[in-house]
Parts: C-alpha cells; structure tokens; sequence
C-alpha cells in the first residue's frame, strides 16, 4: 500500500534548510529506558518535515501547517515561556522554543530563525512525534549556527528539553531512534551505557501500527506515576540488595522474594519492568536468528504485561492486539509507546499486509463504529537535511 502524502508537506516553503525527522515506534522494550534498560526501537519512514532560515534578530517564527497556527517568542524570554505577546507558548511550540533553551543551557550558539513544519506523523500515537519536532529544531539550529554536536550528544540535549521544559520525564529511547534510524534496522540501545549497534528486520515483513484514535496528554498522564512506582520499588529492593541502582540490575527471582514486602501494584510494575527486559534480550537474538515467529510472541507476551502488569492499555488498544494476533500472517502484536492510548504495532508478513489491514479495518469499524487509520511503515534513516 503506497503511503498517501500529507498534502501540507507539499506546501512547505523552498528556504535554504531543509530537514527530514523521522518519528519512532519501540519493537519491544515499553518503559524500560528510564529503568536503564537495553530497548529495541525503529525509526519509520513517517517524518516531521521542517524548512527554516535565519533571522537576524534573536526572535523565533514557527508554523505549524498540520494545526493551522503561527507562533513567535523571544530567544530572550525563553524561561517564561510565552510568546512575543506575552501569552503562555501553545503545547507544540514548547518543543522548539524548549530545544532553543537546552542548546543555549549547554553554551551553544541559538540565533533568530523562521521555520514552517508539517507532519505525516499523527500527534499523540505514540510514535514521537514530539522527539522528531526537537530533534527537526536541533539540527536546524546545528545547521544555522555552524557548529556539530555527536549524534547521542543532540539526543540528549533535546530530552533535557522535553524533562526540564516540556515537564515530560522520558527516557532518552525517543530522541536516540529519532537521530540513530538505519533503514532496514532496528537499534538495539543500551539506555546505561549508550551503546547501540543495528540489526537486520527479519526479512520478507513489514510493521503495520494501528491507530486506536485514543489521544492522551503525556505529561498530565499516569506516566509519570508509572516511574515514580518504579523508583518506589527500587527503595524497597534496596533494603536487601544495596549493590543495585536500577531495576536493571534486578532478576525475576530476586525480586520475586519480594512479593510480600512492597505494596502490590509497585511490584506489578517492577515485574513488567524486570521481565521486558529479559524479553529485549531474547528478542535480540531471534532478530540475528531471521526469526520473526519466536520474535512475534515475544510482542505479543510484552503486551500482556503491558496490560496486566504496568496497566497502560485501554479496550481499544486490547481489542487491537487480540484481533491481529489471530490472523494468519501477524507474528505479534502489542502496543507500543507510553501507553494510555496511541498505536498497537504488528509484525506482519509481507505478503499478507493488505489481507491483514482490510480484516482490521472491517472489524474495527464493527466494534468501534469509527474508522481505523492504519500506517505501513519500514524502518527508516534519522534526522537528516534533505539531499545529505
């Protein structure tokens, strides 16, 4: 199926810089970055296109065509954030006007631009459009300015943005896809030690997201209670393993001792933490193996975990998985990002991609009464400026 063009990209002005961001969806892996966990994300072919130029006063113009809305704030007024009229930023324009903040933070040079973007990427489905937003701003602002940041080094800079800016406390898996992406890979990314190496999509599949049409606003979410229930159970572990600094360093059996001795639901979500992980590992080897069967079910174990453990599911997102999971041609099913809504994630065989998105259309529309947009993507390169 030929993926339709947004037709605001096409309407994007021709300036001097031109970039290309692509969004993400995590394989297998959910809410382990920030536990220090080794995740399993692609970057898709879905992108935040962004077309800047420079200014040479210290203000910020940026257009979103998706949303119809222009905003612009001062370099100068970036802690208040508001814009040049003294209103509070909209939610979108925290991102960039958050990036500029970082950068400056960590001495680097952030002039006036003007900036037009547009997305094929849907907002609030859990595939980052937020991390493509800053890492667009990032390396525009890399561009204008002439200087380079390392890769990882810019990822970082722009989760600085989303925790301290934004107030959203991800991990940094979101913004390493968005810079890292190999096409045809997925990146296997220690969140510890930021070690990172691709490796090959099991031939002869495609990645099918389904989007459930539930939207969630992240940082008012119950993610950030989903963390802090982590951070809680490591207190209690602690107690009897001082030697560990994240739920990284805790094996099934360790913490299974204590059942009895941390509140139910912190353990639930110590469970799924510590069992994800054991799954990336696993999963890493049928990858090498071209073994997309044992690789399905390990997405469609990490969905149940998701739901039943961690609790970040809803019907629409369980209806999903269920339905993909039993047809022929799906190797696994699960959602994928935060959670609360968004997207599930299917691994689906290629030849039977069409097959498999009219039956979830139909059914979806039967169960739901509304339409299922559904996205075929393969995994892409990361940011980059278009022609390089």
């Amino acid at each position: 199926m030929k993926k339709p063009m947004n037709p605001e990209i096409e309407k994007l002005p021709d300036w001097e810089i031109q970039i290309k961001s692509p969004g993400r969806v995590n394989l297998l892996g959910e809410h382990v970055d920030y536990n220090q966990g080794v995740v399993l994300p692609i970057a898709i072919d879905r992108f935040v296109h962004l077309t800047a130029r420079p200014r040479a006063d210290q203000t910020v113009v940026v257009e979103s065509l998706n949303l119809d809305e222009k905003v612009t704030f001062q370099l100068k007024d970036l802690e208040r954030r508001i814009d040049s009229s003294g209103k509070p930023l909209p939610a979108w324009a925290l991102y960039p006007a958050g990036v500029a903040w970082a950068l400056r933070t960590a001495g680097l040079a952030v002039g006036g631009l003007e900036a037009v973007i547009a997305s094929d990427l849907p907002a609030g489905a859990g595939l980052s459009s937020s991390a493509a937003l800053e890492l667009a701003f990032g390396l525009a602002w890399s561009t204008l300015g002439g200087w380079q940041l390392e890769r990882m080094q810019l990822a970082r800079i722009c989760q600085t943005a989303e925790n301290r800016y934004v107030g959203v406390n991800c991990g940094l898996m979101d913004q390493f896809a968005c810079a890292h992406g190999v096409a045809r890979h997925a990146l296997l990314f220690d969140t510890r030690n930021l070690q990172w190496q691709p490796l090959p999509m099991p031939p002869d599949t495609v990645v099918i997201l389904a989007d459930s049409g539930v939207r969630r606003q992240l940082s008012n979410s119950a993610y950030n209670q989903r963390r802090a229930a982590c951070e809680q159970a490591m207190q209690a572990l602690r107690a009897n393993l001082p030697n560990i600094s994240a739920l990284r360093d805790v094996s099934l059996a360790q913490l299974e001792t204590f059942t009895d001795r941390m509140p139910a639901e912190e353990f639930k979500r110590a469970r799924h933490v510590v069992t994800e992980m054991e799954r990336v590992r696993q999963a890493s080897l049928f990858l090498v193996q071209d073994d997309a069967s044992g690789f399905g079910r390990l997405m469609n174990a990490s969905h149940a975990s998701l739901r039943d453990d961690y609790e970040v599911s809803t019907p629409e997102l369980d209806w999903l998985a269920a339905q993909a999971q039993s047809q022929v041609g799906c190797y696994g099913a699960r959602l994928t990002g935060p959670g609360f809504g968004g997207c599930t994630v299917n691994l689906v065989a290629a030849g039977q991609a069409e097959t498999f998105m009219q039956f979830m259309q139909a059914g979806f529309a039967a169960r739901f009464e509304r339409e299922l947009p559904l996205y075929l993507c393969r995994a892409s390169r990361g940011a980059h400026l278009k022609g390089a």
